[in-house]
């Protein structure tokens, strides 16, 4: 057995190296692919090959996403390999391990093939047959004759004939036998938590389909059947349906979700691996107790500055726990700060990154595409639920620093100061994010229009309400294709912080851990589209079977039988929100954010919209609960990371982490009766508008009404000094139980809708809290 034992180490070091090479290629095509749009560039690259069509980026969707996709799932089965971890086990367990490799690797193969066999645009069999070439030019031969009878121009090329020849009743088994593949890696890769929601529903839609063809739809309640087509009953009327599974841009196993992550998600997934080798990170944090060195949180508060800049770039909690932790932690600890508060206090600020514009994590840009609703607008919309975030949790430090007597530093200490090398390893970190913000924020019809462009000569057409420049000198026109595209911004963020790590000495004595750096990149993205896999398991079973639309309907009728009383107070809604926060948290218990905000997005998306919610604050109110599970127990994987440093109980750690950041757990209700607080028009549509018409809900119109916004701010930060102060126990002095149940009681008056509870409830917070000013005054004057 030693001997056996023996081969693993260097196996699994040749596996990964593999892995690493293959990783590296697919972050090069992806870049490719990825380029923005370089004036003169595509002619250049058209005249030099001598072929019009020939492109180095923006790849065709058809032939890109099967290739990558049996790229990623053979970086995954080398840098996963159950046959390499089963060296050294039974001979039965080491035979499973090489079938399920070989198994990813063919059904990979086996997807793709089928992709293009099936894929009405490419139509592989059709190609080999010449049949699609007849067809295409039968088609455009009839075209051109009903354009000559009726005087229209001739057309010069036709749409897309479907396939002749396909796969036909084997489409069955390549799906099914892909999709049972897939899940079971997710298993070893993900865990099982994660795929058990796709493994509950792809066998709830496989039951109901064989219900409907053996027993038919008489009688039969709707969440039993899922019904293919009418009589006679055949199973092959479900073709289409599967088809749809394989190549469906919007919800098959190489849609959306490859779109989002290669002409998206890429180039930022690979920012945060080169972040990963810069030397930024400590500096970073050295800046953020630097700031905060007169306040009496300390290193607490640097640990919540320095968490929100690196979570934005990392996205992830429990990486930012162990990157930025290792060093806060400690400092904490050192200035007298509990264990489970220092762990706690860390977890919730890494989690809050994940809401932190500009980058936001990868969940954020999803969200994106699910509401259609442009990036640039997604982190203009979590400014203010951001800001009221990580201003909670500086009350929270600055409220357990009084309980614990803990004094502010002051003065500047040795690990505090930032020397040359410091600077430049912050501009390292900022330039990118700068970057990112400008393009992202900057609309494409302002680039050519500033005083900048006017030092350029830039001719413009001003008009009462526009400005538009006649002719870009070249820098002009790149900022301008760039503008705006969230993609693009992430793309010349990586080529940006390529050219700066030429500022680190360290990097220059090693270049070649950039390649390392993109390497590995490779293998998160990959690993990340396998974790998608399931979720499309999820989505395209639930728009199949259809259960959550009768989820919602069913879900909203019962509420409704409550009276309309309760619907007009606003206890209907809030009772339904009440249910999505507890799938929203239940569902994401140890999984990614991505994954738990997808699956309750998909089930309860639709129940909440239902409520006469916008789609796009539906969206964000599932996506913070998302972000929230991380540091929800009995599952706080961001607490448990934390704890891990700390040494302190995990549980206690986690709902010290709850306690600090409970503001995540109330903002969504605030937005969702507030959509004003998202800054953006999508926050404000109407479900309920006719198709066409963009409809406003009933109270707000277009644009931003600042003076009702401000009002409704001012109520949203006293509330959230009323609930800080009350979970924490204590303000100027320990607070008793009737105290905190008073501060809760007014946290909740003054974000009330009503003027009727929220005007008397700003009255009485203002009366109470000028009582304990002046009691605390007299307690401190006191001998």
């Amino acid at each position: 057995m030693d001997s056996v034992s023996d081969i693993r180490p260097p196996l699994a070091i040749r596996f990964h190296t593999i892995a690493r090479i293959l990783g590296l290629v697919l972050v090069v095509i992806g870049l490719f692919n990825t380029t923005p749009s370089i004036p003169g560039l595509d002619a250049w690259i058209a005249g030099l090959s001598g072929n019009q069509s020939f492109v180095i980026r923006k790849f065709p969707y058809e032939y890109l996403y099967p290739l990558a996709f049996v790229l990623m799932m053979v970086i995954v089965a080398m840098n996963h390999s159950f046959w390499v971890d089963a060296i050294g086990k039974s001979r039965g367990k080491r035979i499973f391990g090489a079938v399920m490799d070989v198994a990813l690797v063919t059904m990979a193969i086996g997807i793709s093939l089928s992709y293009v066999i099936e894929i009405d645009s490419i139509c592989l069999i059709d190609q080999f047959t010449g049949e699609r070439a007849d067809l295409i030019a039968r088609a455009l031969i009839e075209e051109k004759e009903f354009a000559e009878l009726y005087g229209l121009p001739a057309p010069t090329s036709v749409d897309d004939p479907s396939c002749i020849n396909t796969l036909g009743v084997w489409l069955f088994a390549v799906v099914g036998a892909g999709i049972a593949v897939f899940l079971g890696y997710n298993v070893k890769v993900w865990g099982f938590p994660l795929v058990a929601v796709a493994i509950i529903v792809a066998a709830y839609t496989l039951i109901t389909v064989l219900i409907w063809y053996y027993f038919g739809a008489d009688d039969i309640n709707k969440y039993l059947i899922t019904k293919l087509g009418g009589e006679p009953r055949s199973l092959l009327d479900g073709r289409p349906n599967i088809e749809d599974v394989l190549v469906n841009t919007s919800q098959g196993l190489m849609g959306r979700f490859m779109g989002i992550l290669l002409g998206t998600v890429f180039p930022y997934i690979v920012l945060g691996s080169l972040f990963g080798i810069s030397a930024g990170g400590k500096s970073l944090i050295k800046l953020a107790f630097l700031w905060t060195r007169k306040l009496r949180g300390g290193p607490a508060h640097a640990a919540i500055v320095s968490s929100a800049l690196f979570g934005t770039i990392s996205g992830g909690p429990v990486v930012n726990v162990l990157s930025t932790g290792v060093l806060t932690i400690p400092m904490m600890l050192k200035r007298g700060f509990n264990k489970s508060f220092a762990g706690g206090i860390e977890a919730a600020a890494s989690s809050g990154g994940q809401i932190m514009p500009p980058v936001m994590g990868v969940a954020a840009f999803v969200l994106a595409a699910m509401t259609a609703v442009p990036y640039r607008e997604v982190i203009i919309a979590a400014i203010i639920p951001s800001v009221a975030y990580f201003g909670c949790l500086f009350l929270a430090v600055v409220f357990q620093a009084r309980k614990q007597k803990i004094e502010a530093v002051g003065a500047k200490t040795p690990d505090m100061m930032l020397n040359r090398q410091d600077v430049l390893n912050l501009v390292m970190i900022f330039g990118p994010i700068l970057l990112i913000l400008f393009l992202l924020v900057t609309p494409k019809e302002a680039i050519g229009c500033g005083p900048v462009a006017a030092l350029f000569n830039v001719q413009t057409i001003v008009t009462d309400t526009t400005c538009r420049a006649e002719s870009l000198p070249f820098l002009f026109q790149l900022v301008q294709n760039s503008a705006g595209d969230a993609g693009s911004a992430g793309w010349w963020a990586v080529f940006l912080l390529a050219i700066l790590f030429l500022l680190d000495p360290a990097f220059r004595r090693k270049p070649g851990q950039l390649i390392g750096a993109l390497a590995d990149a490779g293998i998160l993205i990959s690993t990340l589209y396998l974790m998608f896999l399931s979720v499309s398991v999820i989505d395209f079973c639930l728009n199949f079977t259809g259960l959550s639309g009768f989820i919602a309907r069913d879900v909203l009728s019962g509420l409704r039988l409550f009276g309309t009383e309760l619907e007009a107070g606003g206890i209907f809604l809030f009772a339904a929100l009440f249910v999505t926060m507890l799938m929203s948290i239940l569902l994401g218990m140890g999984m990614p954010t991505v994954p738990a905000y997808v699956n309750v997005a998909l089930l309860m998306g639709p129940l909440v919209i239902g409520l006469g919610i916008a789609p796009f604050t539906a969206h964000m109110f599932i996506f913070f609960f998302a972000v929230a599970s991380a540091i929800t127990p009995p599952v706080a994987v961001a607490a448990f990371a934390a704890a891990s440093i700390t040494k302190a109980d995990p549980m206690r750690t986690g709902f010290s982490a709850v306690r600090a950041g409970v503001v995540m757990f109330v903002l969504p209700f605030v937005f969702v009766f507030y959509p004003e607080l998202l800054l953006i028009d999508a926050a404000k549509i109407d479900p309920n508008a006719q198709p066409g018409a963009e409809a406003y809900l009933a109270g707000y119109s277009a644009g931003v009404d600042w003076p009702a916004l401000a009002m409704v701010v001012a109520r949203v930060i006293l509330g959230l000094y009323l609930l800080a102060s009350a979970l924490t126990r204590y303000d100027r002095h320990p607070l008793g139980n009737k105290e905190i149940g008073l501060r809760l009681a007014l946290a909740l008056g003054v974000v009330m809708h009503n003027p009727m509870i929220w005007g008397p409830a700003a009255g009485l917070t203002a009366a109470y809290l000028a009582w304990y000013t002046i009691g605390t005054a007299q307690r401190a004057a006191a001998p």
